[in-house]
């Protein structure tokens, strides 16, 4: 994989990420609605392979559906949504549209489709869970 950079609108704040995704999830939390108007495609990046290069952006955290905290961070003077960070996870959901370029992505799962109104897309033959899926347990 080659690196993947991105960033806000105004270009304040920039990242690069430099491992594989994990996936392309598609969000249908009220929270994700709140803060897009829609679903929320996020690509799910290895905390190892992400790194802020400038910029200073700011943080929300909140309670999430699990209980646990989560963290949605954004650029402090435009606004735009950039990247979540939940508890107890090994990668960031990374917000499809602050990829530079992400014209080669595939929607891998839909989450929290209990809270998806009819209007939202489902993509034929992609798996849907109605709230987040369980951790798997580490492997021996």
């Amino acid at each position: 994989m080659t690196e993947i950079a991105g960033g806000c609108a105004c270009g304040k704040v920039r990242f690069r990420i430099t491992e594989p995704f994990m996936g392309v999830a598609v969000c249908h939390c009220l929270d994700c609605q709140k803060n897009s108007g829609g679903p929320n495609y996020m690509a799910l990046v290895p905390k190892a392979g992400f790194e802020v290069t400038s910029g200073e952006p700011r943080t929300y955290t909140s309670q999430a559906d699990s209980g646990a905290e989560i963290s949605r961070t954004f650029c402090a003077d435009c606004g735009t949504p950039l990247w979540s960070a939940p508890a107890g996870v090994p990668f960031l959901p990374v917000k499809v549209g602050a990829l530079d370029d992400a014209t080669d992505l595939q929607p891998t799962l839909h989450l929290y489709t209990d809270s998806a109104p009819a209007w939202h897309l489902m993509h034929d033959g992609v798996p849907r869970v109605p709230k987040m899926p369980p951790a798997r347990a580490p492997r021996p």
